[in-house]
């Protein structure tokens, strides 16, 4: 981090301020303090406020935890001249975050966002990671209302926004997709003139793009092209071919969203291969693992909304090549008064592309599943019993459906396999 001194932060008068010195980090966990840290007290951090000090560091027990970390993050941003993208949308917004950084990273001083750490304390602590030699950092920004966004951007101050895709959800709270949109385009209204905001081609956010003091650079899913191994994106005009560590197809989408903003950053697209080396997507996103018998298993329980659970559908079709395909779906949450419709025409899409489902919880009752449990602590045993070798396996739902192990359990059981 790039070095507060304490008495600055005592200045914010943000709560009870213990240390002295020079403060080099932000942290959240009183395991990992030690001298020249902060530590923040959140929550039930309180109760380890101790431990940090006897580790060295300094503690600050917050009158108000959220405004508190937005003021030592939009203090230590005020002291960066980094260009700072925020990824935003409904969809692919860790993804792209994980592709960007990646990409950047061999060419310039790099900090780009841990898994989804994207609200209102995951964002503060992701700034407060800015080192004086950084030059691009990476943020996510996620949402469940109008004014969110804008708010988490009054701290990061992005240079430059990304959208990969505005589709539903969070409908409950937002009622329309249009209104999806409208939150999301906060960002682009919080760029500075000179800004650039990479944007799809066409959709909901068009409305929104009204601003003529920034730079719209639009991409489409029409300019990649999959040969073998090699991927080929049209870059604002540019051939870029690369070989990427994945085969989903919106995952190369998100990539060439993540191109345009690494263009955008001044960068040079002949090397943007050089990065991928080192990409590593956050956990739970379409993570594929080998089953005995020729299977395969595709955990992408991170979270799910009707336009992620058809991509990650059309997937398993294209992947299963002659296997047989299953899909355990939970799901999808937050969909407002539309959330059975959503859910039916997910079913009747599996339904189509000849996938069986295994149901999880009562709202997935509405895919007509071929086999159906109450609840993710089943998921294991019904899937034990209705796999076998040489399966095309997709895990998905929201995130408060819990299945984010399954994947797992089931690479556990499948080792008893007996290989054709």
């Amino acid at each position: 981090m790039i070095s507060v001194p304490i008495n600055e932060i005592t200045e914010l008068g943000l709560g009870a301020l213990t240390g002295k010195g020079e403060i080099t980090a932000v942290k959240a966990d009183s395991r990992e303090v030690g001298p020249g840290d902060l530590f923040v007290a959140l929550n039930t951090g309180v109760q380890h406020v101790g431990e940090a000090r006897a580790r060295g560091a300094a503690t600050l027990v917050p009158d108000d935890q959220e405004a508190a970390l937005a003021a030592i993050a939009s203090h230590v941003r005020a002291k960066s001249d980094a260009q700072v993208v925020a990824v935003v949308g409904s969809t692919g917004k860790t993804t792209t975050k994980d592709i960007l950084g990646a990409l950047c990273a061999p060419h310039v001083s790099t900090i780009w966002a841990e898994r989804s750490l994207n609200n209102e304390i995951g964002l503060p602590l992701t700034v407060c990671r800015l080192e004086p030699e950084t030059r691009v950092l990476v943020v996510e920004l996620g949402m469940r209302g109008l004014g969110q966004v804008a708010a988490l951007c009054a701290i990061a101050r992005p240079t430059l926004v990304v959208v990969p895709h505005v589709g539903p959800e969070h409908l409950e709270l937002l009622g329309t997709v249009e209104r999806v949109a409208e939150a999301n385009a906060e960002a682009i209204a919080a760029l500075p003139s000179g800004g650039v905001a990479v944007v799809p081609a066409e959709g909901p956010l068009d409305p929104f793009l009204t601003r003529g003091d920034v730079v719209i650079r639009r991409f489409s899913a029409e300019e990649v092209e999959t040969f073998d191994a090699v991927t080929r994106f049209s870059v604002d005009g540019e051939l870029v071919e690369l070989e990427l560590p994945f085969t989903q197809r919106h995952l190369a989408s998100n990539t060439l969203a993540a191109l345009h903003a690494y263009d955008a950053l001044g960068l040079p697209l002949d090397r943007a291969g050089e990065g991928l080396a080192r990409l590593a997507l956050s956990p739970w996103r379409g993570e594929e693992t080998e089953l005995p018998g020729g299977g395969f298993v595709v955990n992408d329980a991170y979270n799910a909304n009707p336009d992620s659970m058809r991509a990650a559908l059309v997937h398993l079709v294209e992947r299963a090549v002659g296997r047989r395909r299953v899909a355990i779906l939970g799901e999808m949450a937050e969909l407002g008064e539309r959330s059975a419709a959503y859910h039916r025409e997910i079913g009747e899409l599996a339904a189509t592309l000849g996938i069986d489902v295994i149901g999880v919880g009562e709202s997935a009752r509405m895919y007509a599943p071929t086999t159906w449990v109450e609840s993710a602590p089943a998921v294991a045993e019904a899937a034990r019993e209705y796999l076998r070798p040489g399966d095309a396996v997709l895990v998905k739902a929201s995130r408060a459906v819990g299945l984010e192990g399954i994947a797992d359990e089931i690479a556990n059981f499948a080792r008893a396999w007996s290989p054709y």
